[in-house]
């Protein structure tokens, strides 16, 4: 089907496809996809907002700052937070949902990863990572979540135990950043055959999840069938993203680029290059043809990935734009 298209029908009656960007102006923006037209602001007031996520009802948006997560009802027309959930002490660097929308996942630059019950303004599990935690994703099976830190150390916590199963040190090649001699992992992903992790100086690192799942055996690290360089030396890389159909993965960087390449031989298919800074965020539509990406040059654009073009600007923010959700998925 074509999003873009069935977009502009679904909005003249609903709103079904909810996209939203925020960065440090400290406002969150609600835009038409087809028109370009910011339809809502909401304040953050307390700091920048470093990331957003929307539950799979379409229902509420999550937006995490320094150091507060905040719950917005995205169908009421009050501008103000149903919900704070307190208990990080430092910047909320990435966060989603499970699948039925209930709990809330999150990583903290204050070293752990934190499990929510949305009913509740306290988190209800935290795990300790030993080390600022960049980016955290919830496996398909819903029974464990997978963190990145700056310490180089890619942790799988399962959810059933509340303890670290594995902790995976990937053997880069770029200089280190941490103080453990080691490259900071800047984000990772997962779908049910493919787990990733990039470090900071954008180098890609591939495995099995069912490999990563067991604990390594005498001493041997679990080696990752992948690894690549998704960006050119020097540059680095911000955020990687697997798509929902599980055939592309994007990675964003400082060097005014989003990058897809192909899962099945990590080849790069397509550099989209229209961002004239860093491009921060990237986000698929549910169908994986469509891209939206967030850059400090205060914009946001919408991708057609069939043709590689892009198909709208979203210019309303003052400064930069560092996250962006979407949620045009039909159930």
């Amino acid at each position: 089907s074509n999003w873009y298209s069935l977009v502009i029908l679904a909005l003249t009656t609903t709103m079904s496809v909810i996209l939203a960007t925020a960065g440090q102006d400290d406002k969150i923006r609600f835009w038409e996809a087809p028109s370009g037209v910011c339809s809502r602001i909401l304040r953050y007031a307390d700091s920048q907002v470093n990331c957003l996520e929307i539950t799979p009802d379409k229902q509420y948006l999550a937006a995490g700052g320094n150091p507060h997560i905040r719950l917005f009802e995205i169908n009421n027309a009050s501008n103000q937070s149903i919900l704070t959930l307190e208990g990080h002490t430092g910047n909320v660097t990435s966060l989603g949902f499970q699948r039925n929308g209930r709990y809330l996942y999150s990583s903290s630059e204050d070293g752990t990863v934190k499990l929510w019950d949305l009913r509740s303004p306290t988190y209800s599990r935290s795990f300790d990572s030993k080390g600022a935690v960049n980016s955290v994703a919830l496996h398909p099976n819903q029974a464990q979540i997978i963190s990145g830190d700056q310490n180089g150390s890619i942790k799988l916590w399962d959810l059933g135990s509340s303890k670290c199963i594995n902790d995976i040190i990937p053997d880069s090649h770029s200089s280190s950043t941490s103080s453990l001699g080691r490259v900071a992992i800047q984000s990772v992903d997962v779908s049910n055959d493919t787990l990733i992790a990039a470090n900071n100086h954008a180098e890609v690192f591939v495995w099995n999840p069912n490999d990563a799942s067991k604990t390594e055996n005498g001493g041997e690290p679990i080696r990752p069938k992948a690894k690549f360089r998704a960006h050119s030396f020097g540059a680095y890389l911000l955020h990687a993203k697997i798509s929902p159909d599980g055939r592309s993965l994007v990675t964003t960087s400082s060097d005014k680029t989003a990058r897809l390449f192909d899962t099945t031989n990590w080849q790069l298919t397509q550099t989209l290059s229209q961002h004239s800074k860093w491009v921060w965020d990237a986000v698929f539509s549910a169908d994986s043809s469509y891209l939206v990406t967030a850059s400090s040059d205060k914009t946001a654009r919408l991708w057609n990935l069939r043709s590689g073009a892009p198909v709208r600007q979203y210019t309303d923010h003052e400064f930069a734009v560092t996250c962006v959700a979407l949620n045009d998925s039909s159930t």
